[in-house]
């Protein structure tokens, strides 16, 4: 049996499988595109058109605003002139496979045909069995969303949540308080949904951190104002610009008293600070959720670039070491990295690894990811699957890729001997299927 006609027996049996999907973006309302522009203009796909020159790198107005229809229709159309020097890359491929496999295009989209698609999307924009039938045919079992996006309740029979909601470890482009601007837009909040990356002008927050009081108190409503029963995970991000070392209440007491002169070293202590608390208050909530972290994008102007240094591994490494009873999980975004964050997982009893996140999404990054998780991590470690999409066509796209790479990955491993063909598919099974069970709590749905 050649290794080509092998991957594709192994592909054929990795479709057959039941898969979770441990981290998305979907809308529980709306869980499918609304128009052409939510495939066409998925934010990776806006990073490729922007590095080809399109003029607007942000992002369209997201949930829950939404663009309207003049905004959408301006965006297609100032891309269109460039898809061309797109066609090379992985995402405009995936969208290609989408619009081929969900809506039967397989057309170039040009200036003369794009709303026949754009109307041809829309149709279904509100056909909840024929979204569910995506998810259905890639055998998705359960999806993990934001709490923010859940909406009504009305796909709560598909979906669990993690929680989104003051990133105290984040950077923004050309800001030095963000652990303290985050939490006090949540401070006497309910839960809502993050600030995005490169989100602009702040809107004024009701209350202000002055003393370490205030910290303490805006700490503890957020971790009582957590809505446990209704989460698996919550998701944050912990920035590589920041010195995640233990800060003295001294030390956060004099940074607070130079909050309007802060820099680089507030950034950290304020940061640092915060987090520190936090998760020693989230101790008493071991047991009813995880904490997930992205790691390894920073940001730039619009979106991120991939980035991390070891020092941050290390004190990442001393942070989940300093809360055992906390559950760790980490979605990575630089490859480089992803060889020391296997040797934790190792050796940390309370952290695992999901998925390629953002940067790593491109089929050389995950091949590598696979391939060493594969050969390092036990199984019940890690989860080889999340789509991180923000509709159910996305969902599938992201997995065509993965399911790919990781029949690559198993077929090398059965022609060297490592696994038999059941091996595989049951090594499959356990990082697609099982592990997010058993690490996030994502429960299979009743058919």
């Amino acid at each position: 049996m050649t290794s080509g006609t092998l991957q594709r027996e192994l592909e054929a049996g990795l479709s057959d499988l039941p898969l979770i999907d441990a981290h998305t973006h979907l809308i529980g309302d709306e869980l499918g595109a609304r128009g052409l522009h939510e495939i066409l203009l998925y934010h990776m796909v806006i990073s490729d058109l922007y590095g080809a020159g399109v003029p607007s790198g942000r992002r369209l107005t997201e949930f829950p605003g939404r663009p309207d229809p003049a905004e959408a229709h301006l965006r297609i159309q100032e891309a269109l002139p460039y898809l061309p020097h797109i066609r090379n890359t992985a995402m405009f491929w995936l969208t290609r496979v989408i619009l081929k496999d969900l809506y039967g295009w397989d057309q170039p989209i040009t200036a003369d045909n794009w709303r026949k698609l754009d109307d041809l999307i829309r149709e279904r924009a509100h056909d909840v069995a024929w979204h569910h039938s995506v998810l259905d045919r890639i055998h998705i079992k359960r999806t993990c969303a934001e709490y923010a996006r859940r909406g009504t309740g009305a796909a709560d029979d598909r979906l669990q949540y993690s929680l989104e909601w003051g990133f105290f470890t984040r950077s923004q482009w050309g800001e030095f308080d963000t652990a303290l601007y985050e939490l006090e837009r949540c401070w006497g909040k309910q839960p809502a949904g993050s600030v995005p990356i490169g989100a602009g002008r702040r809107p004024a927050t009701e209350r202000t951190i002055r003393t370490l009081d205030d910290v303490h108190a805006a700490v503890d409503w957020y971790v009582q104002a957590i809505p446990y029963p209704m989460l698996v995970s919550m998701a944050t991000h912990l920035s590589t610009d920041i010195d995640f070392r233990v800060v003295s209440a001294a030390e956060m007491a004099a940074a607070l008293a130079r909050r309007a002169q802060a820099g680089l070293a507030e950034r950290s202590l304020y940061a640092g600070y915060v987090n520190e608390v936090f998760l020693t208050a989230l101790e008493a909530h071991a047991d009813e959720l995880v904490f997930q972290f992205s790691f390894g994008a920073e940001p730039l102007p619009f979106e991120s670039g991939a980035r991390l240094n070891q020092q941050t591994i290390g004190q990442v490494a001393d942070m989940i070491a300093r809360h055992p009873k906390l559950r760790f999980q980490c979605l990575l975004a630089s490859r480089h990295a992803n060889q020391s964050l296997c040797t934790l997982a190792r050796e940390l009893p309370n952290f695992s690894l999901a998925g390629y996140w953002w940067h790593n999404f491109f089929p050389s990054a995950i091949a590598q990811v696979i391939d060493e998780r594969l050969d390092m991590v036990p199984a019940n470690k890690q989860v080889a699957f999340f789509s991180d999409a923000y509709c159910v066509e996305w969902t599938y796209g992201k997995w065509v890729l993965v399911r790919q790479m990781l029949a690559g990955a198993l077929a090398a491993r059965v022609e060297r001997g490592q696994y038999s063909r059941d091996d595989a598919l049951a090594v499959a099974r356990a990082i697609l299927y099982d592990s997010p069970q058993t690490l996030l709590g994502l429960k299979p749905r009743a058919e």
